[in-house]
């Protein structure tokens, strides 16, 4: 089985910035994905959501420590 973590965040910048810092603090051999999550009903997308998706295969990753970096960041992480 192969962990996900996702990772809210309030807009691409922060987004990119937490892709990084998470292979930084947990050393992970590629950078997580980024995707843009436009919100229910909102065309602007000043009002779209980035979600930034961490492989986690052997599940070693510490979920606070995740929530903590987005939260550094505005954002947060989703329950599994």
């Amino acid at each position: 089985m192969n962990l996900r973590h996702v990772l809210v965040l309030p807009d691409r910048d922060a987004a990119e910035e937490v892709a990084q810092e998470v292979v930084d603090r947990f050393g992970l051999p590629e950078e997580p994905q980024l995707v843009r999550d436009a919100l229910a009903g909102e065309d602007d997308a000043e009002d779209a959501q980035w979600l930034v998706v961490v492989e986690d295969p052997h599940e070693r990753l510490d979920t606070t420590s995740l929530d903590d970096l987005a939260a550094e960041h505005e954002g947060w992480l989703e329950a599994p």
